[in-house]
């Protein structure tokens, strides 16, 4: 059987550092049916002449370049011209194992699911640790894996696209973007809105993905609690949304409201340091409260 094209998407901005070894992990996935669309972003270091050099040695990579506009921006272009069944995508700063797009891809064609998540190591200087809420081969419906989600709303194993593979008809057939106004939980929302689309999801117990871990990241140096707490206020409708149009939220209506005293973590969900005050308003029960991660 053929194998079907996977369209790998990475967004760049001053990244040269650390471009080599993500780029090198990528060419050598052992699913070699592969295009990758590199979006330089504006960079200002080396990045762009480390991306040309690539795609003229590697006709499978592909170089866009832009105005600094952000990483939404960045993948909307590339998934606006790719061409691949399915949709992959890696960090600049970070690294694929060399097996990652093909245990992807072999779970989706085997489930017959429209999202595969997997495991992550979690790299850290020399140090690395094995990640992922979900640790076994399992085959959900949407209800089913909206249901797992609850148990750790703002785990990086269901907010983030690196450790995910997406069916593009899907994504066109339901205009799905990344939102260009938000430069934060912009994947988060881009997978809500994918959950709602997707008839079986499965969760793939091998890592596919090595996540870097560095003081200058965005993540870490946006993650102040006064910008978490705006996050959570402006994201929670469309969470709770989910849960509506799944038919889950008066059941499960405690759990959705844990997700406004979740932080974003890469190995699971802790609570903020107090209780915001538009949440003291609601004036949950103290036995939701306790329930609160």
């Amino acid at each position: 059987m053929e194998q079907p094209l996977v369209s790998i998407i990475v967004p760049i901005y001053n990244a040269a550092p650390y471009l080599e070894r993500c780029l090198d992990s990528i060419a050598a996935q052992t699913w070699r049916k592969i295009e990758v669309w590199l979006v330089d972003d504006g960079s200002a270091d080396t990045s762009p002449a480390i991306c040309r050099a690539r795609s003229q040695t590697d006709p499978r990579f592909h170089l866009l370049r832009q105005k600094n506009a952000g990483v939404s921006v960045a993948r909307n272009r590339a998934m606006a011209r790719a061409g691949g069944q399915f949709l992959q995508f890696v960090d600049a700063d970070d690294y694929l194992p060399p097996d990652a797009t093909e245990q992807l891809v072999r779970t989706a064609r085997t489930t017959g699911a429209d999202l595969v998540i997997g495991r992550f190591w979690r790299v850290a200087g020399v140090h690395k640790a094995l990640q992922g809420h979900i640790r076994r081969d399992r085959v959900f419906t949407r209800q089913e894996f909206a249901g797992e989600m609850l148990k750790a709303p703002a785990n990086f194993y269901y907010g983030v696209l690196w450790n995910k593979l997406y069916r593009r008809s899907i994504v066109q057939a339901n205009g799905l973007r990344c939102d260009p106004q938000l430069s934060w939980c912009e994947d988060f929302l881009f997978n809500l809105e994918y959950i709602r689309c997707a008839r079986l999801i499965a969760s793939c117990s091998r890592p596919v993905y090595y996540y870097v871990k560095r003081s200058g990241s965005l993540v870490n140096t946006q993650a102040t609690l006064a910008r978490a707490v705006k996050m959570k206020r402006d994201t929670f409708p469309r969470y709770k949304g989910l849960y509506q149009s799944l038919d889950l939220y008066e059941q499960r209506k405690l759990r959705v409201y844990s997700y406004l005293l979740s932080m974003a973590t890469d190995g699971g969900s802790i609570g903020l340091p107090q209780t915001p005050a538009f949440l003291k308003k609601t004036r949950r029960p103290r036995s939701a409260r306790r329930r609160a991660r």
